[in-house]
């Protein structure tokens, strides 16, 4: 079962099916395998919580 797992900001409902959809697609065409042997997981992630270049995302300009 091939897994992806998303880590970002919180996302609206739809915005989420578009993103899963997307990916499960272009997934399935990469690879043959079939859209419904993919999973993937999605963990809203806070600013505060996530560091880019050293610096809290939540710190930047």
């Amino acid at each position: 079962m091939p897994t992806f797992f998303f880590y970002g900001p919180k996302l609206e409902t739809e915005r989420k099916k578009e993103m899963i959809k997307s990916i499960t697609e272009a997934a399935s065409k990469a690879t043959g395998i079939p859209e419904r042997s993919f999973t993937i997981y999605l963990q809203e992630t806070q600013h505060e919580n996530v560091s880019v270049g050293g610096k809290l995302l939540s710190e930047r300009s």
